[in-house]
């Protein structure tokens, strides 16, 4: 009885009203006044503090007043933070790029390629017309299949995305090939025998990447094209062109020689690669008339 009565008298205490007068201090005249309790009191101050919470909270998280607390980081930051994430990124595609391209540069002047990446190499070595004799072709799609490996036999890209565009070489120099192109020796060329001082021409729209001399090749000058293309010609007697000319398809770059330690004789050492590997220049280029 004694704790129900307690309860029920806190229970009064927080409902009973109280009266608040204004009062004149000077004339003692009541201005005017309201009635509250301990319970309405609780609530405003309650109400109170949950908007001065929830105001605060849209504040901060709505409006600049936020970058002012420690934190937080400005919208100027993170809108720089993103950019140079893509930045960042963008450079790092490029940077492979560069890589992707000094290395075909690399192995393109001294010859050393990995011969377990040479895949791409025998898929463009398939002899023009082959025909796989597990499938069951009739006459007529044999016939056919002939005819476009013919038409396409000098196409630089014959087997992937860019077959819809006819990207045909130019022979660098028209005579007798004295050695074929063999991986297995790491001989990745073919070399023309030709007269001494016989034009030698880009086989392509292209960039000077390098003119130089070097003891084992004598004169070196390697032309970049388009799609991964890269040709290189060696033993020169004498180079027309210097690095960063652009060529044109038959323009005379070099004149052949006999230069260089691993020279036997007055010829033209012509390397092909495409996209970092070596390929058999027989396949894309007809060295025994011009276009």
């Amino acid at each position: 009885m004694a704790k129900e009565k307690k309860k029920s008298t806190r229970i009064q205490r927080l409902l009973n009203r109280y009266r608040v007068v204004v009062i004149n201090e000077t004339t003692f005249e009541e201005k005017f006044f309201f009635r509250v309790s301990q319970l309405n009191i609780t609530l405003l101050i309650c109400l109170f503090i949950s908007f001065i919470i929830i105001g605060s909270f849209f504040m901060i998280a709505y409006t600049p007043i936020k970058e002012f607390i420690p934190g937080y980081t400005s919208t100027i930051l993170r809108k720089e933070a993103i950019k140079n994430s893509f930045l960042l990124d963008s450079l790092s595609v490029e940077f492979k790029k560069q890589e992707r391209f000094i290395n075909s540069m690399r192995i393109a002047i001294t010859g050393e390629t990995n011969q377990d990446e040479n895949a791409f190499s025998n898929r463009l070595e398939e002899p023009p017309g082959f025909i796989n004799s597990e499938s069951k072709l009739t006459t007529a799609d044999s016939l056919l299949r002939i005819e476009v490996n013919q038409e396409d036999k000098y196409n630089v890209f014959p087997n992937d995305e860019l077959s819809n565009v006819k990207y045909l070489l130019y022979p660098p120099a028209i005579g007798p090939i004295s050695e074929e192109y063999n991986p297995e020796k790491k001989h990745y060329a073919v070399d023309i025998a030709l007269k001494e001082n016989a034009p030698v021409m880009a086989v392509a729209n292209g960039t000077v990447i390098l003119s130089e001399w070097t003891a084992e090749t004598g004169h070196v000058i390697i032309l970049k094209h388009d799609h991964g293309l890269l040709s290189v010609y060696k033993h020169n007697s004498a180079l027309e062109k210097v690095q960063g000319d652009l060529v044109q398809a038959g323009e005379v770059i070099a004149k052949a020689g006999n230069t260089g330690e691993f020279s036997t004789g007055w010829h033209l050492h012509f390397e092909l690669w495409i996209n970092g590997y070596s390929v058999d220049p027989n396949y894309f280029i007809d060295f025994s008339k011009a276009l």
